[in-house]
């Protein structure tokens, strides 16, 4: 059995195309039929009057032919704009009997439980800051939350429906000109299987700080945390701080992302946390630090915990730009529990002064994260940060190299050291620039039985 798909809007407007089209074709036949018709000979001879009466002749039948393709562009426009119509007249009429059977079904449980049985929450009104409704017992995604008026924090995201369904999206905090910006919404909390909803973003502030970003949402059982929202700007002081992420399902799935930090022209706004993941998941990343033009970018947000599993990277420091402004921090990678330590995050560049240092690596289980590199200055390299411990059994992290420097390179991290049985890491680099940086030592290696790491190369 073969299916058709039509959308009653597309036809009618392709309807209308096609209207216009041959209007234009019919206006174009009307000028040209009078000086093509009727064409006069070039002299009095018999020759020019007969190559005169067969352009004519020509341009007669091509006259004929355009009102006959006139009339037939005219039927097959009415044909289509009848069979949009008809489309159009079908779906309302299947769609009311659904709708009243679908109504008929959610009344008991909207009644008692404040919720649908099956279907989206609704979306709460843009300025108002109202909470987002929840999803359908049974499935459906919980509903955006409002975005705030003036000094008005954003409402949360509705929750997703218990078996189906992803958290709604937290509303934007509401911008401030009297004081700090106001906060985003959290994002819903999904379902059983479902990702948690992402975090309003933090409202601008003119006289103070920027809004902090709402939480991510987290998933119930499988699923995605959700990511952390932006912090809000601030034109004259420290930007909003990023949302914290979501913890991923219970039984799988991976920690959501830190929300970004807000631009400040003081200081850059701290990326969020990465949210811890489920049973065997990754943890999320941590969010990016904040850019700045005067003072010093943002941190990066922490990597969240792996559970069984790796832990997340940090956040880069967020970029400087201007003055002697100088890039953020990179956030700490995240714990592995019974897995690796995440990988630090890179430190922020400085297109005018120095670069931001990287983040440490995280431990773990078994091995350390590897240690963030320095970000890029123009005039000197931030420093690579040491690599992450290891435990037990298992190797430490290499060092995060040095960051490159107009004038003068960063210093390389420190390696990581074993615990018991495993290598020490390597150390980073040394930064590149017309003085070089330093390389930085090797890590120490198990005490029971390892190596320890090799000096990072000059």
């Amino acid at each position: 059995m073969s299916y058709v798909v039509v959308a009653p809007e597309i036809v009618v407007a392709a309807a209308t195309d096609l209207t216009n089209i041959g209007s234009a074709l019919s206006e174009a036949s009307a000028v040209a039929a009078a000086p093509t018709t009727a064409i006069l000979a070039a002299g009095a001879d018999e020759v020019s009057a007969a190559i005169a009466a067969l352009f004519g002749a020509h341009a007669q039948v091509y006259q004929a032919l355009s009102a006959q393709a006139e009339a037939f562009h005219t039927q097959f426009v009415q044909a289509l704009t009848a069979g949009a119509g008809a489309y159009a007249s079908a779906e309302a009429a299947s769609a009311s009997p659904l709708q009243s059977l679908l109504d008929l079904v959610n009344a008991p449980t909207q009644a008692v439980f404040g919720r649908p049985l099956i279907g989206n929450g609704a979306n709460g009104a843009p300025g108002t800051g109202a909470n987002g409704g929840d999803g359908g017992i049974l499935f459906g995604n919980g509903g955006a939350g409002g975005s705030g008026g003036p000094n008005q924090a954003g409402g949360n995201g509705g929750a997703g429906g218990i078996l189906f369904g992803n958290g709604g999206t937290g509303g934007a905090g509401g911008a401030s000109s009297t004081g700090v910006g106001a906060g985003g919404g959290a994002g819903g909390i999904g379902g059983l299987w479902g990702t948690g909803g992402t975090g309003g973003a933090g409202g601008p502030s003119t006289v103070s700080l920027g809004g902090p970003g709402g939480p991510g949402g987290r998933a119930l059982l499988w699923g995605l945390g959700g990511t952390g929202g932006v912090g809000g700007a601030s034109s004259v002081g420290t930007g909003g701080t990023g949302g914290a992420a979501g913890a991923g399902g219970l039984f799988g799935g991976p920690g959501g992302t830190g929300g970004t930090g807000g631009f400040g022209v003081v200081q850059g706004g701290r990326g969020g946390d990465g949210g811890v993941g489920g049973l065997f998941g990754v943890g999320g990343a941590g969010g990016t630090g904040g850019a700045t033009t005067t003072g010093e970018g943002g941190f990066g947000g922490n990597g969240g915990t792996g559970l069984f599993n790796t832990g997340g990277a940090g956040g880069n420091g967020g970029s400087a730009s201007g003055g002697t402004s100088i890039g953020g921090g990179g956030g700490v990678g995240g714990f592995g529990f019974f897995g690796d330590g995440g990988p630090g995050g890179t430190g922020g560049t400085s297109t005018t002064w120095n670069g931001g240092f990287g983040g440490v690596g995280g431990s773990g289980f078994f091995n350390g994260g590897t240690g963030g590199a320095g970000g890029h200055g123009a005039n000197i390299g931030g420093t690579g940060e040491r690599g992450g411990n290891s435990g037990l059994f298992g190797n430490g992290g290499d060092g995060g190299a040095g960051g490159t420097g107009g004038v003068m390179g960063g210093p390389g991290g420190r390696g990581g050291s074993a615990a018991l049985i495993g290598d020490g890491g390597n150390g980073g680099n040394a930064g590149a620039g017309p003085t070089p940086g330093s390389p930085g030592g090797g890590g120490t290696g198990g005490l029971l039985v390892g190596a320890d790491g090799l000096n990072g190369l000059p």
